[in-house]
Protein backbone atom coordinates (compact mmCIF):
# COMPACT_ATOMS: atom_id res chain seq x y z
CA UNK A 1 0.00 0.00 0.00
CA UNK A 2 1.24 3.43 -0.86
CA UNK A 3 2.11 6.02 1.81
CA UNK A 4 0.89 9.69 1.09
CA UNK A 5 1.77 12.99 2.56
CA UNK A 6 -0.65 15.37 2.96
CA UNK A 7 -1.41 17.85 5.57
CA UNK A 8 -5.14 18.59 5.81
CA UNK A 9 -5.03 21.92 7.15
CA UNK A 10 -2.30 23.22 4.31
CA UNK A 11 -4.11 26.18 3.03
CA UNK A 12 -3.82 25.13 -0.72
CA UNK A 13 -5.44 21.85 0.05
CA UNK A 14 -8.48 23.08 1.69
CA UNK A 15 -9.00 25.17 -1.49
CA UNK A 16 -8.88 22.61 -4.16
CA UNK A 17 -7.77 18.70 -2.56
CA UNK A 18 -9.02 17.21 -5.57
CA UNK A 19 -5.58 17.26 -7.25
CA UNK A 20 -4.39 15.05 -4.02
CA UNK A 21 -7.34 12.94 -4.54
CA UNK A 22 -6.25 12.18 -7.71
CA UNK A 23 -2.77 11.31 -6.76
CA UNK A 24 -3.85 9.34 -4.43
CA UNK A 25 -6.37 7.11 -6.28
CA UNK A 26 -3.25 6.44 -8.81
CA UNK A 27 -1.79 4.35 -6.30
CA UNK A 28 -4.92 2.17 -6.30
CA UNK A 29 -8.31 1.61 -3.93
CA UNK A 30 -6.27 2.49 -0.58
CA UNK A 31 -3.62 4.27 0.61
CA UNK A 32 -2.44 5.09 3.70
CA UNK A 33 -2.46 8.61 4.67
CA UNK A 34 0.03 9.74 6.92
CA UNK A 35 -0.68 12.68 8.12
CA UNK A 36 -4.00 10.87 9.55
CA UNK A 37 -2.19 7.70 10.53
CA UNK A 38 -4.53 5.64 8.82
CA UNK A 39 -5.75 3.83 5.81
CA UNK A 40 -7.55 5.95 3.72
CA UNK A 41 -10.44 4.46 0.71
CA UNK A 42 -10.32 6.69 -2.21
CA UNK A 43 -12.01 4.88 -5.42
CA UNK A 44 -15.49 4.87 -5.63
CA UNK A 45 -15.72 1.14 -5.58
CA UNK A 46 -13.95 1.32 -2.35
CA UNK A 47 -15.51 3.77 -0.59
CA UNK A 48 -18.66 2.24 -1.86
CA UNK A 49 -18.05 -1.13 -0.52
CA UNK A 50 -16.64 -0.07 3.06
CA UNK A 51 -19.90 2.19 3.90
CA UNK A 52 -22.14 -1.14 2.99
CA UNK A 53 -19.77 -3.70 4.79
CA UNK A 54 -21.04 -4.69 8.16
CA UNK A 55 -17.81 -5.90 9.04
CA UNK A 56 -17.30 -2.06 9.06
CA UNK A 57 -19.33 0.55 11.72
CA UNK A 58 -19.42 3.91 12.96
CA UNK A 59 -19.03 2.75 16.85
CA UNK A 60 -15.65 2.16 18.43
CA UNK A 61 -15.36 -1.36 19.90
CA UNK A 62 -16.37 -1.86 23.09
CA UNK A 63 -13.14 -3.05 24.42
CA UNK A 64 -11.30 0.46 22.89
CA UNK A 65 -13.91 2.65 23.94
CA UNK A 66 -12.42 5.13 26.98
CA UNK A 67 -13.65 7.71 28.63
CA UNK A 68 -13.53 11.14 27.15
CA UNK A 69 -12.16 14.60 28.93
CA UNK A 70 -14.31 15.97 32.04
CA UNK A 71 -14.39 19.11 29.62
CA UNK A 72 -15.72 17.45 27.18
CA UNK A 73 -18.77 15.86 29.16
CA UNK A 74 -22.00 17.74 27.72
CA UNK A 75 -20.45 17.13 23.76
CA UNK A 76 -20.05 13.23 24.96
CA UNK A 77 -23.18 12.77 26.64
CA UNK A 78 -24.46 14.35 23.21
CA UNK A 79 -22.65 12.04 21.19
CA UNK A 80 -23.28 8.92 23.17
CA UNK A 81 -27.01 8.91 22.20
CA UNK A 82 -26.55 9.76 18.46
CA UNK A 83 -27.86 7.70 15.80
CA UNK A 84 -25.03 8.60 13.73
CA UNK A 85 -22.86 6.58 15.49
CA UNK A 86 -24.60 3.94 16.70
CA UNK A 87 -24.27 0.18 15.51
CA UNK A 88 -27.13 -2.40 15.69
CA UNK A 89 -29.07 -3.26 17.28
CA UNK A 90 -29.27 0.12 18.58
CA UNK A 91 -29.36 1.73 15.50
CA UNK A 92 -31.60 -0.35 13.94
CA UNK A 93 -34.17 0.65 17.26
CA UNK A 94 -33.25 4.15 16.46
CA UNK A 95 -33.63 4.89 12.81
CA UNK A 96 -36.73 2.97 12.78
CA UNK A 97 -38.03 5.38 15.65
CA UNK A 98 -36.80 8.19 13.60
CA UNK A 99 -38.58 7.34 10.07
CA UNK A 100 -41.73 6.89 11.64
CA UNK A 101 -41.54 10.52 12.29
CA UNK A 102 -39.42 11.76 9.27
CA UNK A 103 -41.74 10.89 6.78
CA UNK A 104 -41.31 11.34 2.91
CA UNK A 105 -44.97 12.29 3.18
CA UNK A 106 -43.60 15.02 6.06
CA UNK A 107 -41.05 16.42 3.30
CA UNK A 108 -42.84 16.19 0.20
CA UNK A 109 -45.68 18.66 2.35
CA UNK A 110 -42.38 21.24 2.82
CA UNK A 111 -42.37 22.79 -0.89
CA UNK A 112 -44.67 24.81 -0.59
CA UNK A 113 -43.42 26.46 2.67
CA UNK A 114 -39.59 26.27 1.14
CA UNK A 115 -40.79 27.83 -2.11
CA UNK A 116 -42.47 30.57 -0.36
CA UNK A 117 -39.12 30.83 1.74
CA UNK A 118 -37.15 31.50 -0.95
CA UNK A 119 -38.91 34.04 -2.75
CA UNK A 120 -39.21 35.80 0.76
CA UNK A 121 -35.41 36.12 1.10
CA UNK A 122 -35.02 36.92 -2.38
CA UNK A 123 -36.89 39.50 -1.88
CA UNK A 124 -34.79 40.66 1.20
CA UNK A 125 -31.44 41.13 -1.58
CA UNK A 126 -29.98 44.41 -1.33
CA UNK A 127 -28.73 46.20 -4.69
CA UNK A 128 -25.20 46.50 -3.53
CA UNK A 129 -22.76 43.50 -3.48
CA UNK A 130 -23.91 40.61 -0.32
CA UNK A 131 -22.69 37.33 1.17
CA UNK A 132 -25.50 35.13 -0.72
CA UNK A 133 -23.90 32.62 1.98
CA UNK A 134 -25.99 34.53 5.06
CA UNK A 135 -28.74 35.99 3.30
CA UNK A 136 -29.88 32.73 1.41
CA UNK A 137 -27.80 29.82 1.68
CA UNK A 138 -27.92 29.35 5.42
CA UNK A 139 -31.47 30.95 5.90
CA UNK A 140 -33.04 28.25 3.71
CA UNK A 141 -31.86 25.03 5.52
CA UNK A 142 -31.97 26.39 8.90
CA UNK A 143 -35.49 27.89 8.64
CA UNK A 144 -36.97 24.90 7.14
CA UNK A 145 -35.22 22.41 9.50
CA UNK A 146 -36.80 24.63 12.32
CA UNK A 147 -40.29 24.56 10.65
CA UNK A 148 -39.82 21.04 10.37
CA UNK A 149 -39.03 20.55 14.23
CA UNK A 150 -41.16 23.08 15.31
CA UNK A 151 -38.99 25.33 16.76
CA UNK A 152 -39.10 28.95 16.81
CA UNK A 153 -37.27 30.42 13.69
CA UNK A 154 -36.43 33.76 15.77
CA UNK A 155 -34.18 30.93 17.71
CA UNK A 156 -32.03 30.16 14.36
CA UNK A 157 -29.08 32.29 14.85
CA UNK A 158 -28.90 30.60 18.66
CA UNK A 159 -29.15 27.11 16.79
CA UNK A 160 -26.90 28.00 13.94
CA UNK A 161 -24.11 28.92 16.69
CA UNK A 162 -24.68 25.82 18.48
CA UNK A 163 -24.48 23.64 15.60
CA UNK A 164 -21.23 25.28 14.11
CA UNK A 165 -19.58 24.62 17.65
CA UNK A 166 -20.55 21.03 17.54
CA UNK A 167 -19.96 20.08 14.22
CA UNK A 168 -16.15 22.02 14.30
CA UNK A 169 -15.23 19.07 16.29
CA UNK A 170 -14.69 17.34 13.50
CA UNK A 171 -12.49 19.16 11.40
CA UNK A 172 -8.72 18.50 11.32
CA UNK A 173 -7.79 22.06 12.87
CA UNK A 174 -9.66 21.11 15.92
CA UNK A 175 -7.75 22.67 19.39
CA UNK A 176 -8.93 22.72 22.80
CA UNK A 177 -10.58 25.85 22.25
CA UNK A 178 -12.62 23.95 19.55
CA UNK A 179 -13.20 21.25 22.49
CA UNK A 180 -14.31 24.30 25.05
CA UNK A 181 -17.00 25.77 22.52
CA UNK A 182 -18.34 22.38 21.42
CA UNK A 183 -19.20 21.29 25.32
CA UNK A 184 -20.65 25.02 25.97
CA UNK A 185 -22.68 24.61 22.68
CA UNK A 186 -23.97 21.21 23.46
CA UNK A 187 -24.42 22.27 27.41
CA UNK A 188 -27.13 25.38 26.19
CA UNK A 189 -28.30 23.50 23.07
CA UNK A 190 -29.25 20.41 25.18
CA UNK A 191 -30.74 22.50 28.11
CA UNK A 192 -32.94 24.64 25.15
CA UNK A 193 -34.13 21.65 23.57
CA UNK A 194 -34.97 19.55 27.06
CA UNK A 195 -37.71 22.46 27.73
CA UNK A 196 -39.31 22.85 24.47
CA UNK A 197 -39.72 18.67 24.27
CA UNK A 198 -41.62 18.96 27.80
CA UNK A 199 -43.68 21.76 26.14
CA UNK A 200 -44.45 19.39 23.42
CA UNK A 201 -45.47 17.03 25.62
CA UNK A 202 -47.67 19.01 27.62
CA UNK A 203 -49.20 20.54 24.00
CA UNK A 204 -48.37 18.18 20.88
CA UNK A 205 -48.99 20.17 17.63
CA UNK A 206 -48.17 18.65 14.20
CA UNK A 207 -44.42 18.97 14.40
CA UNK A 208 -41.23 16.35 14.66
CA UNK A 209 -40.66 16.82 17.80
CA UNK A 210 -43.94 15.57 18.61
CA UNK A 211 -44.04 13.01 16.26
CA UNK A 212 -40.76 12.06 17.73
CA UNK A 213 -42.35 11.69 21.06
CA UNK A 214 -45.54 9.56 19.90
CA UNK A 215 -43.00 7.30 17.97
CA UNK A 216 -43.28 3.83 19.05
CA UNK A 217 -41.38 0.59 17.52
CA UNK A 218 -42.29 -2.57 19.33
CA UNK A 219 -43.06 -0.91 22.13
CA UNK A 220 -40.18 1.13 22.71
CA UNK A 221 -40.02 4.72 22.46
CA UNK A 222 -36.98 7.28 22.21
CA UNK A 223 -35.69 7.59 25.81
CA UNK A 224 -35.49 11.93 26.51
CA UNK A 225 -31.64 11.46 26.14
CA UNK A 226 -31.96 10.18 22.40
CA UNK A 227 -34.97 12.55 22.01
CA UNK A 228 -32.86 15.34 22.79
CA UNK A 229 -29.79 14.03 20.47
CA UNK A 230 -31.90 13.32 17.50
CA UNK A 231 -32.73 16.82 17.49
CA UNK A 232 -29.74 18.02 17.74
CA UNK A 233 -28.82 15.66 14.76
CA UNK A 234 -31.57 16.51 13.04
CA UNK A 235 -30.57 20.37 13.22
CA UNK A 236 -27.02 19.88 12.85
CA UNK A 237 -27.14 17.41 9.72
CA UNK A 238 -30.13 18.90 8.24
CA UNK A 239 -28.71 22.19 7.92
CA UNK A 240 -24.65 22.14 7.49
CA UNK A 241 -24.79 20.02 4.77
CA UNK A 242 -27.32 21.76 2.46
CA UNK A 243 -25.64 25.11 3.45
CA UNK A 244 -22.28 23.63 1.72
CA UNK A 245 -24.17 22.66 -1.06
CA UNK A 246 -25.70 25.29 -1.82
CA UNK A 247 -23.19 27.46 -1.52
CA UNK A 248 -20.56 25.10 -3.08
CA UNK A 249 -23.16 24.83 -6.33
CA UNK A 250 -24.02 28.46 -6.86
CA UNK A 251 -20.28 29.28 -6.91
CA UNK A 252 -19.95 26.41 -9.69
CA UNK A 253 -22.80 27.80 -11.35
CA UNK A 254 -21.78 31.21 -11.50
CA UNK A 255 -18.00 31.18 -11.99
CA UNK A 256 -18.63 28.40 -14.82
CA UNK A 257 -21.55 30.68 -15.91
CA UNK A 258 -24.22 28.17 -16.46
CA UNK A 259 -28.14 28.96 -16.09
CA UNK A 260 -29.27 26.03 -14.29
CA UNK A 261 -32.88 26.88 -15.96
CA UNK A 262 -31.70 25.17 -19.13
CA UNK A 263 -30.73 21.84 -16.97
CA UNK A 264 -33.00 19.67 -15.71
CA UNK A 265 -33.34 20.09 -11.75
CA UNK A 266 -32.06 16.87 -10.38
CA UNK A 267 -29.11 16.63 -12.88
CA UNK A 268 -28.11 19.74 -11.57
CA UNK A 269 -28.75 18.98 -8.06
CA UNK A 270 -26.79 15.56 -8.27
CA UNK A 271 -24.02 17.08 -10.56
CA UNK A 272 -23.77 20.09 -7.22
CA UNK A 273 -23.82 16.89 -4.81
CA UNK A 274 -20.98 14.66 -6.86
CA UNK A 275 -18.28 17.65 -8.10
CA UNK A 276 -17.98 19.05 -4.98
CA UNK A 277 -19.55 17.17 -1.83
CA UNK A 278 -20.10 19.27 1.36
CA UNK A 279 -18.40 16.24 3.31
CA UNK A 280 -15.11 15.31 2.36
CA UNK A 281 -14.32 11.98 4.83
CA UNK A 282 -16.30 9.36 6.97
CA UNK A 283 -14.75 7.09 9.16
CA UNK A 284 -15.68 3.36 9.88
CA UNK A 285 -13.90 0.66 12.20
CA UNK A 286 -13.07 -2.87 11.29
CA UNK A 287 -15.10 -5.14 13.80
CA UNK A 288 -13.37 -8.32 12.66
CA UNK A 289 -10.43 -9.16 10.87
CA UNK A 290 -10.98 -8.25 7.11
CA UNK A 291 -9.18 -8.89 4.19
CA UNK A 292 -10.61 -6.45 1.23
CA UNK A 293 -8.62 -4.71 -1.73
CA UNK A 294 -5.78 -6.00 -0.95
CA UNK A 295 -5.18 -5.05 2.90
CA UNK A 296 -5.63 -7.06 5.94
CA UNK A 297 -7.46 -5.08 8.58
CA UNK A 298 -7.34 -6.15 12.18
CA UNK A 299 -10.59 -5.59 14.74
CA UNK A 300 -10.52 -1.83 15.91
CA UNK A 301 -8.83 -0.18 12.77
CA UNK A 302 -10.16 2.97 11.74
CA UNK A 303 -10.72 3.64 7.93
CA UNK A 304 -11.21 6.59 5.99
CA UNK A 305 -13.73 6.98 3.57
CA UNK A 306 -12.71 9.89 1.31
CA UNK A 307 -16.37 10.80 -0.50
CA UNK A 308 -15.09 13.63 -2.59
CA UNK A 309 -12.33 11.27 -3.85
CA UNK A 310 -15.02 8.45 -4.35
CA UNK A 311 -17.16 11.47 -6.33
CA UNK A 312 -14.27 12.37 -9.11
CA UNK A 313 -13.15 8.53 -9.69
CA UNK A 314 -12.79 8.15 -13.56
CA UNK A 315 -13.20 4.97 -13.83
CA UNK A 316 -17.13 5.77 -12.82
CA UNK A 317 -17.57 9.46 -14.82
CA UNK A 318 -16.18 10.47 -17.76
CA UNK A 319 -13.94 13.56 -17.21
CA UNK A 320 -14.92 13.82 -13.29
CA UNK A 321 -13.23 17.35 -12.82
CA UNK A 322 -15.96 19.36 -15.06
CA UNK A 323 -19.18 20.03 -13.83
CA UNK A 324 -21.75 18.62 -16.29
CA UNK A 325 -25.64 18.93 -15.43
CA UNK A 326 -26.53 17.01 -17.98
CA UNK A 327 -24.20 13.49 -17.34
CA UNK A 328 -26.32 10.78 -16.40
CA UNK A 329 -26.95 10.35 -12.81
CA UNK A 330 -24.37 7.56 -11.13
CA UNK A 331 -24.85 7.01 -6.93
CA UNK A 332 -22.46 9.37 -5.71
CA UNK A 333 -21.34 8.92 -2.59
CA UNK A 334 -21.94 12.65 -1.03
CA UNK A 335 -24.92 11.30 1.52
CA UNK A 336 -23.25 8.04 2.96
CA UNK A 337 -24.61 4.58 1.94
CA UNK A 338 -25.73 1.57 3.85
CA UNK A 339 -27.31 1.72 7.70
CA UNK A 340 -25.66 4.91 7.81
CA UNK A 341 -27.04 6.48 4.42
CA UNK A 342 -28.25 9.73 5.84
CA UNK A 343 -31.69 10.47 6.69
CA UNK A 344 -31.93 13.74 5.71
CA UNK A 345 -31.04 12.96 2.17
CA UNK A 346 -34.82 14.21 0.35
CA UNK A 347 -35.30 17.60 2.10
CA UNK A 348 -31.84 18.54 1.16
CA UNK A 349 -32.67 17.52 -2.24
CA UNK A 350 -35.76 19.11 -2.37
CA UNK A 351 -34.04 22.01 -0.79
CA UNK A 352 -31.33 22.65 -3.35
CA UNK A 353 -33.89 22.21 -6.21
CA UNK A 354 -36.51 24.93 -5.00
CA UNK A 355 -33.90 27.27 -3.95
CA UNK A 356 -31.67 26.76 -6.76
CA UNK A 357 -34.85 27.22 -9.41
CA UNK A 358 -36.18 30.24 -7.14
CA UNK A 359 -32.76 31.77 -7.48
CA UNK A 360 -32.13 31.75 -10.97
CA UNK A 361 -35.28 32.29 -12.17
CA UNK A 362 -35.51 35.45 -9.63
CA UNK A 363 -32.22 36.78 -10.43
CA UNK A 364 -30.72 36.35 -13.83
CA UNK A 365 -28.07 38.32 -13.79
CA UNK A 366 -26.86 37.02 -10.68
CA UNK A 367 -22.51 37.23 -9.80
CA UNK A 368 -20.04 36.71 -8.26
CA UNK A 369 -18.22 40.10 -6.68
CA UNK A 370 -15.35 38.78 -5.41
CA UNK A 371 -13.34 34.94 -5.66
CA UNK A 372 -15.23 33.03 -3.02
CA UNK A 373 -12.79 30.82 -0.44
CA UNK A 374 -13.18 27.90 1.19
CA UNK A 375 -13.06 27.49 4.92
CA UNK A 376 -10.11 25.48 6.86
CA UNK A 377 -12.57 23.12 8.22
CA UNK A 378 -11.80 19.92 6.55
CA UNK A 379 -13.44 17.46 6.32
CA UNK A 380 -16.10 19.42 5.81
CA UNK A 381 -16.16 21.47 2.46
CA UNK A 382 -17.91 24.99 2.50
CA UNK A 383 -17.60 28.36 1.63
CA UNK A 384 -16.46 31.36 4.17
CA UNK A 385 -18.92 33.55 2.27
CA UNK A 386 -20.56 33.70 -1.23
CA UNK A 387 -19.84 37.56 -2.03
CA UNK A 388 -22.34 38.51 -5.09
CA UNK A 389 -24.56 40.91 -6.64
CA UNK A 390 -27.77 41.13 -8.50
Amino acid sequence: MKTVFQSPVEPGFVQNPYPFYDKARAHGDLVYWDDYKKVAAVSHRAVQALLKDRRFGREVPPELQCPGPAHLAPWLSVEAHSLLDAEPPRHTRLRALVMRAFTSRAIAALEPSILDLSHALIDRFPDAPFDLLDSFCTQVPVVTICRLLGVPEERSPDLLRWSHAMVAMYQASRTRQTEDAAASAAKQFTRFLRGYIEQRRADPRDDLITRLIAAEEDGEKLSHDELVATCILLLNAGHEATVHSLGNGVKTLLQLRLDPRTCVPDGTVEEILRYDPPLHMFTRYAYEEVEIFGHSFKRGDEVALLLGAANRDPSVWTDPSRFDPTRPVVTNTSFGGGLHFCVGAPLARLEMRIALGALFERCPNLSLNSEPEFSNSYHFHGLTKLMVQV
